[in-house]
């Protein structure tokens, strides 16, 4: 599939529809980005997200605006990046929004824990790491946003759950 590039508010760029459809092809990892404290905690499944240093230690996550959590991390809340194992497919669509939750709602039933920042901790995942928001930038539709890395902890044996052409897919091991 060939896509042409087309005028858009930023200059030459292909359409979003042909966008979305080139990038079900770029396998990523499920993640729930989570923040706040219990009673009013957010949260999101998030692709978007990508390790930016290792000195300091720092990831990036990109938060649509209209989400719940977005406010509360540009607040300068502690959030947490939690890569979700094989099985979790529940708890991503849950955060996708699918279930109707809001809010507080998607945590409940879950056992959440807290590292240093207080974020909510996801037990199970495959890694959870916990930040301190130290930069955004604003884009028109969502705020990429810099994490310090102050805690984190994983799970050395457990698979992750990849989202690829748009479905959740699991890693295939070798035999």
């Amino acid at each position: 599939m060939t896509f042409q590039a087309t005028t858009g508010p930023l200059g030459e760029t292909v359409d979003p529809a042909a966008y979305r459809a080139l990038m079900r092809h770029h396998a990523s990892a499920v993640t729930i980005i989570a923040t706040g404290r219990r009673g009013a905690r957010a949260g999101l499944t998030a692709t978007a997200v990508a390790s930016l240093s290792d000195t300091p230690p720092t990831v990036l996550v990109a938060v649509n605006r209209t989400a719940g959590a977005h406010d509360l991390i540009a607040g300068g809340a502690g959030f947490s990046v939690n890569v979700l194992a094989a099985g979790q497919d529940d708890i991503a669509r849950r955060f996708a929004g699918r279930s109707g939750l809001k809010g507080e709602a998607r945590f409940v039933g879950l056992d959440w824990d807290e590292l240093a920042t207080g974020a909510p901790i996801l037990p199970g995942a495959v890694a959870s790491i916990d930040c301190r928001l130290v930069a955004s930038h604003g884009f028109p539709t969502h705020t990429v946003f810099i994490g310090e890395v102050v805690a984190g902890r994983a799970d050395a044996l457990s698979e992750p759950l990849i989202y690829f052409r748009g479905g959740y897919r699991r890693i295939a091991q070798e035999r």
